[in-house]
Order: C-alpha cells, then structure tokens, then sequence
C-alpha cells in the first residue's frame, strides 16, 4: 500500500483517490436516490436545497484542506471555490438558452445536466492538468493568464448585450446536423434511438435532440472553462487545490440551473459583477506576481469577489424589482 502516499501533482496519490471516491459517491446519490422518477421536475426551492447542500459541502471539504494542508491552501481554496461559482452562473444563462431552443422539457433537463457535469469533469480535469504543467514549467505564463482575464473582463464590460438568436440555426448546429444523424423530435430522455436512414432503408443510430443538447452543453462548458481555469490558476498554483475547488464548483451547477434559469431575467447586471471579478484577479496577478509589487492574501481576492457578486445580485434585483408585476399584470389583462 506504499504507493497511496507516492507524489501525483504535488500530492500523495490517497487524497487523488479519496476525493474522486467522494465525487463518484455524490453522482450515485443524485442519480439513484434522488431523482429515481425521471418525470420529476426540479422546482425553484428544491433546486436551491440542493444549491446549498452542494456548497455546504463543498465548505465542508474545504475545511478540512484548511486542517490538513494549512490556512493558505484552506483559503485559497475557499476563494477559488467562490470564483468558480461566480463565473459558472453566466454559464448556466448559455445553458438555459439551449436547452429551451431545442424544446428539452424541464423534466428531461436534468438528464442533460448530470451527463454534462461527468463529461465537464473529465474535460476541467485534462485543462486544468494542462494549466499546471504550463505554470510549473514556465511561471510567465501566469502573467499571459492576467492579460486574458483583464481581455475578458474588459470584453465583458463593453459588449454591448444581444437577443440570442435561434440557437438552431448557428454554426456549430448545423454543422453537427450535415455529419451526424440527428431526429427532429425527443424520444423521450434517450440519447441515442435505431430507427431507418431514408437513404439506405437500413436501421442505425441516430442521435436525439437530448444527445446535441449535451454536445453543446459541454461545448459552452469548454468555452467558459477558458476564462475560469486561468481565474483559479490566479489564486494559487496548487493543483490539487485548483481542481478540488473547480470540480465541487461544477457539482453545484446543475441544482444551480433550475433556481437561475427560473429567474433568469432578474440578473441583468450579474455580467458586470464578473467582468469586475476578471479583471480584479488579472489585475492581482499583474501587481502581485508580475512585478511584485504587493502581496494580495487569498482572503482579499475572497473578500473582493464575494463583495462584487452579492452587489452585481443585490443591484440586479433591485433594478429589476417590478418587472415581474409588470409581466404578471400584461398577461391577467391579455
């Protein structure tokens, strides 16, 4: 058993082995206790139970990383575990956007979303191995990571906000649609159906609009993946502690989906809070790490991202206070 306690990514290969234990031990409990009905739409409060449950937990880890690795990895934990959070619910907005384009019902959706955070696990795990073997071998590449975040957040801050359009006419859709066989309708919460190809007359495979709707779940998940690996990598190069944070952070995004997706509306100034978040951290390592200028403890990036989410939600709410009336007043009087 002397091999438990070789060095894998800085760490002994137990911790690697227990924590992936503890995810696969989650997934079972969510899939086969508490969604054994799969007609069971997750309603608002159920999804923020759940939403709560999961970042209890993931404290909870996260104190004993403070117990056992030390207070500069428990903090710098906690933090990447908030940033991650914080940037995973602009994702959750792209997500609801395509699960309702392509007609996924509420009580499909969470099929979609379980499926997506095991393929989002494997994907974080190979960027975020990826991102360390960078940092480790060449420390400037921290400094390219600052000068994208502030990019981003800059881009962000400055885009002007656009109508989605019909999701299935964009690029990528096609695409799949001209080299995969895809039906046009469900076939209930199946990925994948045997039916006739009119062009053969013999039976194959096809996938369902359930199966593209994880494509492109997964797709948007790479695509914000990029902004969120080298937001964590700012915090700390600890690569147990980047993957930990980033992976209970996406745990937490599926009972996340039905509380944000509900409401979606009502967090119109959400983007600005995370553009001020990327570029905080990209400014961090610039004056932190690049020159050396101040040494920003992880509880100040903590404190300035927390600050900047619960004020983006707060302003958000509040500015968007009585639309809700307004919609429900012009649908008693249509």
């Amino acid at each position: 058993m002397d091999f438990l306690y070789s060095e894998w990514l800085g760490k002994p290969i137990w911790m690697w082995l227990g924590f992936h234990a503890l995810v696969a031990g989650l997934l079972a409990f969510d899939l086969g206790l508490l969604h054994k009905d799969k007609n069971h739409e997750i309603g608002v409060k159920e999804s923020l139970l759940l939403t709560a449950f999961y970042f209890s937990l993931g404290l909870v880890f996260g104190g004993w990383v403070w117990w056992y690795l030390g207070p500069q990895a428990g903090q710098e934990y906690v933090a990447g575990l908030v940033v991650e959070k914080s940037l995973s619910m602009d994702n959750v907005f792209v997500i609801a956007v395509i699960l309702t384009a392509l007609g996924i019902p509420r009580a499909a959706q969470h099929r979609v979303l379980v499926w997506g955070i095991l393929a989002a696990v494997l994907l974080r795990g190979l960027m975020i191995g990826l991102g360390a073997a960078l940092v480790h071998q060449a420390a400037w590449v921290l400094s390219i990571f600052a000068a994208f975040l502030i990019f981003a957040g800059l881009k962000m801050l400055f885009s002007k906000e656009e109508e989605p359009g019909d999701i299935r006419e964009n690029r990528m859709v096609r695409a799949l649609q001209k080299v995969l066989r895809i039906t046009p309708e469900l076939h209930g919460q199946r990925f994948v159906v045997r039916k006739p190809d009119p062009k053969t007359g013999k039976r194959a495979l096809w996938l369902t609009p359930m199966a593209l709707a994880l494509i492109l779940v997964n797709g948007a998940d790479v695509i914000f993946a990029v902004d969120s690996v080298p937001a964590i990598f700012a915090i700390t190069t600890d690569t147990f502690v980047v993957y930990t944070s980033n992976i209970f952070a996406i745990l937490g995004l599926r009972a996340l989906y039905f509380a944000l997706a509900a409401m979606v509306d009502r967090f119109a100034y959400l983007k600005t809070a995370l553009a001020f978040i990327l570029i905080f951290i990209g400014t961090k390592i610039v004056v932190a790490d690049t020159f050396d200028l101040v040494h920003v403890p992880a509880w100040v990036s903590l404190a300035v991202t927390v600050v900047l989410l619960v004020a983006g939600v707060s302003y958000s709410l509040w500015r968007t206070r009585g639309e809700e009336a307004k919609a429900d007043k012009a649908a008693h009087h249509a």
